[in-house]
């Protein structure tokens, strides 16, 4: 017998959780059931590299809500199952488990599962990601015998997570295959500033160097072999080379996609009834000049359940949100706002050896994007450029005696 619920949501994260939340928020009175792959209920994602890593946050203040919460709003649970297919015109979907589940509407928020590495050696023990609780679980009860620790990317969790072992007295290790961290999502300076900051602490950096395999014995990691033929002592290795979204089920069903699975404007996939959210939808997002991108951020998965939401209940309004996200290293507290990608010019705003500072980004003299470093309130009212377009004097961005709330009441009359 088929278990049947108005709406499915498959994937127990951010946005699984969110959208469940929204429905009931508006009222939504039928049946929801939120299907998730691990055994917890709903939680925290970002805390996994930073605070619970470190052992300064336990699990329990991760959740997104406590388990009374989802009781009473009569939400059900059905933790510990992986879906591995779906039939768009049975409205069902099937799990690894055996077990099939029927839709009204389905909600796929299965977000993505981390990338391992593409070389010989990957599968030894010692080999870590960054993305479950359990992988945080395995990675903590092998510290004890860990003394050096290669981290294989040098994005925002492979930095993060370099940022906590280093305090805990590790020697770490950061390659990165491109010749700057934090490449992908941020510019030159920002990139410079954070390498000087993780070598200051001890932190060694291999840049524009690529993993040729890993070193084992009885099964055990003991090193990282380099393309270049330097061999890197380690205990533990953590990966944190991207991720893969989890949309497998909703392409062999036939949905549009590839890097991930396109949706519109209201969070619809190709298939009748079937909607997509956070990390895993490629949308045309108005931020990045309408491109098709994947936005890998609570922000996105947020508010791409709340535009799920509103369409599901007859209320429908267009994804439209300014992408924000966040980072935690040592004492440095990075935020940034918008999409940095394409700019053609960067004003630094404020002396980054003070260690609080705004590197502005502009497109054709329009502000697109704000990494802030310790600069709480360059980032606040500096959303409002990024959600303006605004287009501002470069000077005027970098003379800190000015507000940045000030240069919005000026914004394109310069």
């Amino acid at each position: 017998m088929t278990d049947r619920f108005d709406i499915l949501i498959v994937g127990a994260g951010h946005g699984g959780a969110q959208a469940a939340i929204a429905l009931r928020q508006r009222k939504f009175a039928g049946s929801i059931a939120i299907v998730g792959e691990e055994p917890e209920l709903p939680y925290e994602r970002p805390p996994l590299s930073k605070e619970y890593l470190a052992g300064d946050k336990p699990f329990e203040r991760l959740l997104v809500r406590p388990p009374a919460f989802w009781e009473e709003r009569d939400v059900t649970m059905l933790a510990g199952r992986r879906v591995v297919a779906v039939d768009p015109d049975a409205r069902t979907v099937a799990c690894a488990d055996g077990s099939t589940l029927g839709y009204g509407t389905l909600i796929w928020a299965a977000g993505a599962h981390a990338r391992g590495l593409p070389c010989a050696g990957n599968d030894a023990t010692g080999i870590h990601s960054i993305r479950t609780r359990a992988d945080v679980d395995r990675l903590v009860t092998e510290l004890s015998t860990t003394d050096r620790v290669v981290v294989v990317g040098g994005g925002y969790i492979g930095l993060e997570a370099a940022a906590v072992l280093t305090k805990l007295g590790k020697q770490v290790t950061v390659v990165e295959a491109l010749d700057r961290v934090l490449a992908r999502v941020a510019g030159e300076p920002l990139s410079r500033f954070y390498e000087a900051e993780h070598r200051a602490r001890g932190v060694a950096l291999r840049l524009a160097s690529s993993v040729e395999g890993i070193d084992q014995a009885d099964g055990r990691v003991t090193g990282v072999r380099l393309a270049d033929g330097e061999r890197l002592p380690a205990q533990m290795v953590i990966v944190g080379i991207g991720i893969v979204p989890a949309v497998e089920p909703l392409l062999a069903a036939g949905a549009r996609g590839g890097n991930g699975v396109a949706v519109d404007a209201h969070c619809r996939t190709s298939l009748p009834h079937v909607f997509a959210i956070g990390d895993c939808a490629l949308h045309a997002n108005p931020f990045a000049d309408g491109l098709p991108i994947r936005l890998e951020s609570v922000q996105n998965a947020h508010d791409m359940a709340a535009t799920a939401v509103r369409t599901i209940l007859g209320d429908p309004a267009p994804y439209h949100a300014v992408p924000w996200f966040w980072s935690n290293q040592y004492d440095l507290k990075l935020q940034t706002v918008g999409l940095s990608a394409g700019h053609d010019q960067v004003v630094t705003r404020g002396d980054p050896a003070t260690r609080s500072f705004s590197l502005i980004y502009l497109r054709e003299g329009r502000v697109v994007a704000l990494d802030c470093v310790n600069a709480t309130r360059d980032y606040v009212k500096g959303r409002a450029l990024v959600t303006a377009g605004a287009t501002i004097d470069p000077a005027r961005l970098a003379d800190t005696t000015t507000p940045l709330k000030a240069l919005l009441t000026t914004a394109g009359s310069e």
